[in-house]
C-alpha cells in the first residue's frame, strides 16, 4: 500500500477564472516560493512560476466555466515540489503528450515547455468535484537545484529552504482591492508538518 506523506509546506488558493486571476496565481506561487527559501531569480522559482503561468492560463482559456473559479495548490514533500491547478471543465483535457509545435502559430507551445521543465506532469480527474486537475512535479535536491537543470546555478545557502515560517502573505495596496480576481476567503497557506 503506498504511503501518503503530509506536505512539509503547502499553499492553496482559489482564483477567478479570468486573465487577471491567472496573473495573480502566478505571482502568488512565485511569492510563496520566495518565502520558502527559493528567491525569485533561482531556477526553482523561475521554473515553477513558468509552469504555474502555463497551467493557470490554460485553466482560464480552456477550462473556464462561467461562475466557476480555478484552484492552485503548491506543496513541498520530501524535496519534491508539486503544483496542481484544477478547473471544473472535464470535457476539455490537454493531450497526454504535447503535439509537435506549429511554427506558424503564436500559441500552443506551453505544454511542451512544461514537459521539458518538469520531472513529471499529467492530468487526472478532479478528485472531489467535476472537472480536471493538471499537475507537475519538480524534484529539488539539497543544493536547491532541480534535477533537470543541474547546470543552472542555485541559491548559495539552502538552509533557508528548511526554515518553517507561519507568517501570512503580506498585503500590499494592489492586493487589497476587491477587483483583482482573488478569493481571499478560499486561501489556505502556510506550513504543514507531518
Amino acid at each position: 500500500m503506498p504511503r501518503h506523506l503530509a506536505p512539509e509546506r503547502e499553499f492553496t488558493m482559489r482564483f477567478t477564472s479570468t486573465p487577471r486571476g491567472a496573473r495573480l496565481a502566478r505571482r502568488f506561487v512565485s511569492h510563496r516560493l520566495n518565502d520558502w527559501g527559493h528567491p525569485y531569480t533561482t531556477p526553482v522559482n523561475e521554473t515553477l512560476t513558468l509552469i504555474a503561468a502555463e497551467f493557470t492560463a490554460n485553466a482560464v482559456r480552456h477550462g473556464h466555466v462561467p461562475g466557476r473559479d480555478f484552484h492552485v495548490q503548491l506543496t513541498l514533500t520530501e524535496g519534491v515540489f508539486r503544483i496542481e491547478v484544477t478547473d471544473t471543465r472535464a470535457e476539455k483535457l490537454p493531450p497526454s503528450t504535447p503535439p509537435a509545435p506549429d511554427f506558424a502559430s503564436e500559441s500552443g507551445r506551453g505544454l511542451l515547455l512544461v514537459a521539458a521543465l518538469a520531472d513529471d506532469w499529467g492530468v487526472t480527474p478532479r478528485p472531489t468535484a467535476p472537472g480536471k486537475m493538471v499537475w507537475a512535479e519538480l524534484r529539488v535536491p539539497t543544493g536547491g537545484r532541480p534535477h533537470t537543470h543541474a547546470a543552472t546555478p542555485g541559491p548559495a545557502d539552502s538552509a533557508s529552504a528548511h526554515k518553517h515560517d507561519t507568517e501570512p502573505f503580506p498585503t500590499t495596496s494592489s492586493l487589497r482591492r476587491g477587483d483583482l480576481g482573488l478569493r481571499p476567503e478560499a486561501a489556505s497557506y502556510g506550513d504543514r508538518r507531518p
